[in-house]
């Protein structure tokens, strides 16, 4: 008997939740599609590893258990990233390399899609003619293109954004990305040929869930996914603060010209 209620309960929890998720109806923006304005945030381990990970020591030893990695489960669907050989070498040189070669650490642009779920959190400001995402890290932000689609003019940090409605699902094609940005701490990585698919759903009042299917033939044999949650901030006067990291990169940018 408590076997078979012990069963149930496994499969009747997530059954609950997924009435509950189709059930609920986002409020309505000015455009009439659902409303994801808001101060959002990951709470997850995803920037230091995308895949599970161990906790693990930090880049600067002297630190102690201040910067050390902790342990996490990964957003990766099935844990697997389908590098080709090649870029899995590439990969395990940027893991090596990871406290003066990773861009979070001198201070450029996060890219897609690590910027949303940096330990920052982010704003979406929604409009009819387009999306704004204003991240708090090294003030960072993209504009969302919601009308006719427009290709790349040029590669840069955050890529060319267009983005168009599937019922109340952001769906975002990113497209133009410069393959500089590192997906997390421990080095996983895509190329300028990168194309993400993102998708924005609001599940709850309190709740978007994120989606994105990453394709590279250059890097990966296959595309592949990631998802999470992101949490919107509820506190009394939740705003943005931008984190203006630049002045504390300089040492770690230009200390070596300035010694000489």
């Amino acid at each position: 008997m408590a076997a078979a209620v012990s069963v149930l309960v496994v499969w009747a929890v997530p059954a609950v939740r997924a009435q509950a998720q189709q059930a609920y109806r986002a409020p309505r923006a000015a455009d009439g599609h659902a409303d994801l304005n808001g101060v959002w945030q990951a709470v997850n381990t995803a920037n230091w590893d995308i895949q599970d990970h161990s906790a693990g020591p930090g880049t600067m030893w002297e630190t102690g258990s201040i910067g050390a990695v902790p342990p996490g489960q990964g957003v990766v669907e099935g844990n697997e990233i389908p590098y080709l050989p090649a870029a899995l070498a590439k990969k395990k040189e940027n893991f090596a390399n990871r406290r003066t070669n990773d861009p979070e650490a001198k201070c450029y642009m996060p890219g897609i899609p690590r910027a949303n779920y940096m330990p920052y959190p982010f704003q979406i400001i929604q409009s009819p003619q387009g999306i704004l995402f204003v991240y708090s890290y090294a003030s960072a932000n993209r504009f969302v293109n919601m009308g006719k689609p427009v290709e790349a003019g040029s590669d840069t940090w955050m890529g060319t954004n267009n983005g168009h409605w599937e019922g109340d699902t952001l769906v975002i094609d990113v497209t133009g990305l410069n393959g500089l940005a590192w997906f997390d701490r421990a080095g996983n990585f895509g190329s300028d040929k990168l194309h993400i698919v993102e998708r924005f759903t609001r599940v709850d009042p309190y709740h978007l869930n994120y989606e994105a299917t990453i394709e590279d033939p250059s890097v990966y044999s296959r595309p592949w996914k990631i998802s999470m949650p992101l949490y919107r901030h509820v506190e009394k006067n939740a705003q943005l603060l931008d984190f203006k990291c630049v002045e504390f990169s300089e040492e770690l940018l230009y200390g070596a010209y300035k010694k000489k």
